[in-house]
């Protein structure tokens, strides 16, 4: 009677086959290639391998790759170009804070000289800006200087950069010796008569009755602005598109609203730019984004990101599949190394990225759903650019909360970043639903 075998103990064969030569199926193999839910594994294991290896791949863009995405974005952004041209103290820095809400101390650190004349604040960044203002700086009525500034103007003027431009002459409501800046805007009419001209009428405060001490109500109904006004359109009348009055004060001074005229300046500004550029103008002074923020260096903050939520949609447009991701690093690295700047935190950019790690959290995973939402012809890219402004718009907060902690003396709370970038990510997805360019 012979024994059974007892197939727990390997047998002298299957010893001799498990060192059976290469190209020869083992019995473990045979026994893999017959049990299913191992056959299962194995290819489940292999195909995650090879998954995780693809996704490497479409993670890891060369530099130049980087470089062409972020020239596109940049051919794409709806840039503005705003020329001021005023004398001193004539309120050019002070429409740029009301443009941008950006201090007037980091306004003036912004600022670097462009031409012998002028000066160039690019917001809110030199390499992707969203407004570029070229300020003349030291006119004056001093006539030997004239000649110089409309030269070096339009030099600039000639350059096709594919910007929308606009004129804006600033003249302050009780200073009526402005010839110089008349003979400007005669000879810059001339050579380019379609350019847009915005004339902006400021410093509305100095010509009110005695007995007011603030703003009425929009716009002012005085006999002494209406009359100055009145003058001031008449002395430049064909050398501008439209007109306006504001009076954009500092805090300090007492003045309520701060940015007097506001609205109206964004509407009139609007009208004469394109549609893309226009809609950022609105996008950028959102009353949503800064009402009742309660200090300071949010309100600043969030301009800020609001720039950079813009941008971070029109490089999530492109319609190629992880292709944009590293863009998208890149302006949100760059963005929280501004906020950092705004709070005293000075970060290079390898510290700005392991802030923007920190504080992501389990945001990478949905990064990568909406990525994969791209493959779908005609909704993708609508949906990845929404996405990305609603991410980017979150992260910006977060990161204000992390250095608002930083500057208050405290150890950042993940919990409560978390917390407020959730509920950001929430509200911003359906204030940008559908953003596209």
């Amino acid at each position: 009677m012979t024994e059974p075998q007892d197939t727990n103990t390997p047998s002298p064969n299957s010893q001799q086959s498990s060192e059976s030569p290469k190209g020869k199926m083992t019995e473990a193999e045979k026994n893999v290639k017959k049990n299913p839910i191992a056959d299962i594994w194995n290819n489940a294991t292999i195909g995650l391998e090879q998954l995780r290896k693809t996704a490497i791949g479409w993670l890891t863009v060369p530099e130049e790759e980087v470089a062409k995405i972020l020239e596109q974005v940049r051919a794409e952004l709806p840039t503005t170009e705003a020329l001021l041209i005023g004398k001193p103290q004539a309120g050019k820095s002070s429409i740029v804070r009301g443009l941008t809400g950006v201090s007037a101390e980091i306004i003036g650190q912004g600022f670097r000289p462009h031409t012998q004349h002028t000066e160039r604040y690019a917001y809110p960044s030199e390499d992707l800006p969203l407004l570029i203002f070229t300020d003349t700086v030291g006119l004056g009525d001093v006539n030997q200087e004239t000649e110089k500034i409309i030269e070096e103007l339009a030099g600039d003027l000639k350059q096709d950069n594919n910007r929308a431009r606009v004129i804006i002459w600033t003249v302050k409501i009780n200073d009526f010796a402005t010839d110089t800046l008349k003979e400007i805007a005669t000879k810059l009419r001339q050579e380019y008569p379609n350019l847009p001209c915005l004339l902006v009428v400021t410093c509305l405060h100095e010509v009110y009755p005695s007995d007011v001490e603030d703003h009425p109500d929009y716009p002012p109904d005085f006999e002494a602005v209406n009359r100055a006004f009145a003058a001031i359109k008449e002395g430049f009348k064909g050398l501008y598109n439209r007109a306006v009055m504001i009076d954009f004060t500092l805090e300090e001074d007492g003045y309520n609203p701060v940015f007097y005229g506001l609205e109206a300046f964004r509407d009139t500004l609007a009208d004469l730019l394109p549609e893309a550029e226009a809609r950022t103008i609105h996008q950028l002074l959102d009353e949503q984004a800064s009402q009742q923020l309660g200090n300071l260096y949010r309100d600043v903050g969030r301009r800020y990101i609001l720039a950079f939520t813009v941008m971070a949609a029109t490089a999530a447009a492109v319609p190629l599949p992880f292709a944009t991701m590293p863009v998208l690093t890149t302006l949100q690295v760059s963005m929280v190394g501004l906020l950092g700047q705004l709070y005293g935190q000075t970060l290079n950019p390898s510290q700005a990225g392991g802030v923007v790690s920190a504080i992501a959290g389990g945001f990478l995973a949905q990064a990568v759903g909406r990525e994969l939402v791209k493959f779908i012809p005609g909704f993708g890219s609508v949906i990845a650019a929404s996405w990305a402004a609603a991410y980017t718009w979150a992260l910006g907060e977060g990161a204000c909360v992390y250095f608002g902690d930083l500057m208050g003396g405290k150890k950042p709370d993940p919990q409560k970043i978390q917390s407020v970038m959730n509920e950001a990510f929430k509200e911003a997805k359906e204030r940008f639903k559908g953003i596209q360019r």
